[in-house]
């Protein structure tokens, strides 16, 4: 066999190549089809992709600027469809502005970018106090000075794309005036409100009433006892390894002398001083008198100097504190020009100094007290230094203990108690947890991904650890359900108070209903006899105590139809019985005229320009591919099937 392949070798290579060769052909031709396909792009602006990777970076992007604002937000909530769909939606609008502002050939000259950086208040925060650019601020954030000037220039050059049809909108007077009428038309109307209370203590329902209301569907949802469980649950986090770790005393006292400049309080001094005036634009004459008056004062207060105060109210030049008898209360270094300052703080209680001399003139000063400077003892400090310590190491500690943790809740899936003992952690338990808790507060149970894991049917029978689910910053947790309770019709007799409690309210809504809708028609028939309060005026301009209901009903009903009557439906609080009588003028003043039309021309310039944004969508051929269709068709779905109800 051997000696027939070392004499045939090059008939073999030959048999080989016409093997291999067929599906390189096929296997190559598949991956140059896949490389110019659409793999991975999730919308497209003409020939422009959108790709997964930028759309994922794009949400990213708004993840980390919600969990900027708010640290303890639930990551979950941010991974929900609608904020996926609003990250690809600005993404794409990104790309048709761009578009649209190259082919228009719109720019940003140099100038109005120095404008729009200087003025706009969300780059406050890289403006230095004179207005310029702090570099140093720039390059913590990785840009260069040419990145921004960049980057503001292309937002400048995107929304001059729909500015020029913000600035221009113009809507007639004919549609302000229309649009001022709708929105403060005063109706005279009289309104009667029938509520189920009074009707309900009439109501006793019969057993078979009962049985029917217990089988309609209709309520079987609310009959329902919720999908819950009984929950065995870990925590990993900061506060876990803190309880952990240990410090040594001499850890804690090396620290301290570290750093004991967090622990002085900053050294204050209070001082009275006499000023004898003496600024550097006087002349040489004015300055040797200045100087020969303080000399003398100053041989006053070594002869007396419990006369302190009093000579300095009769001959102190510092109008602030000649009144006060020369005090200056306390104050801390950098707060006195230095020759002042060096002088009180090398002075000890009570002494008076020799003359000072300052840019103001010659000082006579004396200290009175001195506060702070020491820093507080060992003992007082130890518990905070002992919780900054256990605090930093385990930081230190999170990264590694994590990884421990999401190996262990994975490898050893069918118990929580190795993990909890190799991390030193509370294997905690908590009693019908929701799967979804509405209002209850559930703890680190609440968090919407860790509840879908953990009632996930493929788990929830089996008793298996959840994955290690982020549920905070540094915080990790795994569940395991111990006992599991499906959702359920409750059984009749448990059921039989709140279903009788709930049919009085069904059928007293009812009668509420069916009265009032009674009346309309009798009270139609026989204006006479009806028996409706007096009169009210109502407006969407005036909040008066109608409910919102009344109000949107009074002012739908067509002016020809007046006077009118119909029957509101007020939810759980009844129904209205309501007659609109007529429509009263309307008294506004040109002024507030003025301002509303002008309001009402600013939504208008906005309804154009989106309407022009969905005009460039159509002219630049935008299409949603792969998960960007997906999320685009389900979000329609959901829209119909609303609009449907």
């Amino acid at each position: 066999m051997f000696d027939f392949v070392r004499k045939h070798t090059r008939i073999l290579q030959l048999i080989l190549i016409l093997l291999i060769l067929p599906s390189f052909v096929v296997f190559g031709i598949q991956g140059y089809s896949k490389f110019g396909d659409d793999t991975g792009t999730v919308a497209k602006v003409g020939k422009q992709k959108v790709t997964q990777q930028e759309w994922d970076a794009a949400h990213r992007n708004v993840v980390e600027r919600a969990r900027a604002q708010q640290p303890d937000l639930d990551i979950s909530l941010l991974d929900k469809p609608e904020l996926k769909l609003q990250s690809l939606d600005a993404l794409v609008r990104e790309y048709v502005l761009t578009a649209a502002s190259r082919d228009q050939r719109l720019a940003a000259p140099t100038a109005r970018v120095q404008r729009f950086f200087v003025s706009d208040p969300k780059y406050a925060a890289l403006r230095n106090p004179d207005g310029s650019l702090n570099k140093a601020l720039i390059e913590a954030r990785g840009m260069t000075p040419v990145q921004l000037e960049s980057m503001l220039r292309e937002e400048i050059t995107v929304n001059q794309v729909l500015n020029g049809v913000l600035v221009s909108a113009q809507s007639s007077s004919l549609a302000n005036r229309q649009a001022v009428d709708a929105l403060f038309q005063v109706r005279d109307v009289q309104w009667l409100k029938f509520e189920p209370k009074t009707y309900a203590a009439k109501l006793e329902p019969t057993a078979e009433q009962l049985q029917a209301y217990y089988k309609d569907p209709a309520n079987q949802a609310w009959l329902k006892t919720p999908e819950k469980a009984d929950v065995q649950y870990v925590v990993l986090d900061i506060e876990a390894l803190k309880q952990r770790v240990s410090v040594s005393e001499d850890d804690l006292r090396r620290s301290y002398e570290e750093n004991k400049a967090r622990f002085t309080t900053p050294e204050e001094r209070r001082a009275s001083h006499i000023l004898i005036k003496a600024e550097k634009s006087a002349t040489a004459d004015e300055k040797k008198a200045a100087r020969a008056k303080a000399e003398q004062l100053l041989a006053q207060l070594k002869k007396n100097p419990a006369a302190f105060a009093e000579l300095a109210r009769k001959n102190s030049d510092d109008p602030g504190s000649a009144a006060n008898g020369g005090d200056l209360d306390f104050f801390g270094r950098g707060a006195m020009v230095k020759s002042f300052e060096d002088a009180a703080f090398s002075m000890k209680t009570g002494q008076i100094s020799d003359l000072v001399e300052s840019e103001f003139g010659f000082h006579i000063i004396q200290l009175t007290a001195v506060r702070g400077g020491s820093a507080q003892p060992f003992e007082a400090v130890r518990a905070q230094l002992e919780e900054d310590a256990r605090k930093q190491l385990a930081q230190r500690q999170y990264a590694e203990a994590a990884e421990k943790f999401t190996n262990a809740v994975y490898e050893q899936s069918d118990s929580l108690k190795p993990v909890a003992d190799e991390l030193k952690l509370t294997v905690q338990s908590m009693n019908d947890v929701l799967h979804q808790p509405g209002a209850k507060d559930q703890g680190a149970l609440s968090n919407v991904r860790l509840l879908n894991a953990l009632f996930d049917e493929n788990n929830r029978g089996k008793g298996r650890n959840t994955e290690a689910v982020e549920i905070a910053p540094n915080r990790l947790v795994s569940a395991r359900i111990v006992k599991y309770s499906a959702a359920a019709v409750m059984p009749f007799d448990q059921a039989r108070s709140v279903l009788r409690d709930n049919w009085v309210k069904a059928e007293a809504l009812k009668a509420a209903r069916a009265d009032a809708e009674q009346k309309m028609a009798t009270w139609k028939k026989s204006p006479e006899s009806a028996q409706m309060p007096a009169a009210v005026q109502m407006s969407r301009r005036t909040v008066m105590a109608q409910p919102p209901a009344v109000l949107d009903a009074v002012l739908r009903v067509p002016e020809k139809q007046l006077p009118a009557w119909t029957v509101v439906d007020l939810g759980a609080e009844g129904s209205a019985l309501v007659k609109v009588n007529k429509i009263v003028p309307l008294q506004i003043s040109p002024q507030e005229l003025q301002e509303t039309e002008a309001q009402f021309g600013g939504y208008w310039a906005r309804a154009e320009a989106d309407a022009y944004y969905r005009a460039l969508k159509r002219e630049y051929k935008v299409q949603f591919l792969n998960e960007g269709k997906k999320l685009m068709d389900k979000a329609k779905e959901t829209t119909k099937s609303s609009s449907n109800q």
